[in-house]
């Protein structure tokens, strides 16, 4: 089965590439006769001093670009781990909030509008950041106006409707499979992530909802 890995493209090759070509064009230089005469034989080599200081110049750039390009491709490893780290630490943490949030309404505790106002403040804010990475867009068909604030008896729906996308959201395939892709299910994998992106915008507009509803009515209080 032919599968595509989605990765980050290093500079190592480019890298290997770069100093092979300068390490044979170093020996040749070095050599100064490729047609292998003896010594004498031939043309009498150049002595204009301003090629060899070109040739030092040229190779010194080289050993400088790559050195310059090495650090880039680390400056890179290091920024796509924070961003990953970053997004696990999200990913995970919307989960908890899930779960708290659901096991207080399965136990139906009294409404607590400052630990709702701070749970769903917190979903929007990770997911918010989440999205930074995943770029996720509405289809056109999809668009919606901006919904009528929530009514005071519609938080616990909200609340259950919430708690259900967050869940069609991390078991999307296209959030765990996000490494490898089967070339012949392109098609699908599209359609996954289409979804993905439709749950976390409705998780953001949502989580954002409930947790102004909440705020103003802990303050009514």
């Amino acid at each position: 089965m032919n599968y595509r890995v989605i990765k980050i493209k290093g500079l190592v090759g480019f890298l290997v590439a770069g100093i092979f070509s300068l390490c044979l064009t170093c020996a040749a230089l070095a050599q100064g006769n490729p047609t292998g005469a003896p010594a004498g034989a031939g043309p009498p080599p150049n002595k204009n001093p301003n090629i060899d200081d070109r040739v030092r110049q040229v190779d010194e750039g080289r050993l400088r670009s790559a050195e310059m390009d090495a650090g880039t491709e680390e400056k890179n490893q290091r920024l796509l781990q924070a961003a990953i780290a970053n997004m696990k630490e999200d990913f995970s943490r919307i989960q908890v909030l899930r779960n708290d949030i659901a096991r207080n309404l399965v136990a139906r505790k009294p409404f607590d509008y400052k630990l709702v106002s701070e749970q769903t403040g917190e979903i929007n804010k990770r997911a918010s950041r989440l999205n930074v990475y995943m770029r996720a867009r509405a289809a056109e068909d999809e668009k919606e106006n901006d919904r009528p604030e929530l009514k005071s008896e519609e938080m616990i729906g909200a609340l259950v409707r919430l708690c259900k996308l967050i869940d069609s959201f991390t078991e999307n395939p296209a959030l765990k499979n996000a490494a490898t892709v089967d070339s012949k299910d392109i098609a699908k994998a599209r359609e996954n992530k289409a979804n993905a992106d439709r749950d976390l915008l409705a998780i953001i507009k949502l989580s954002g909802g409930l947790q102004k509803k909440s705020e103003n009515l802990r303050m009514s209080q």
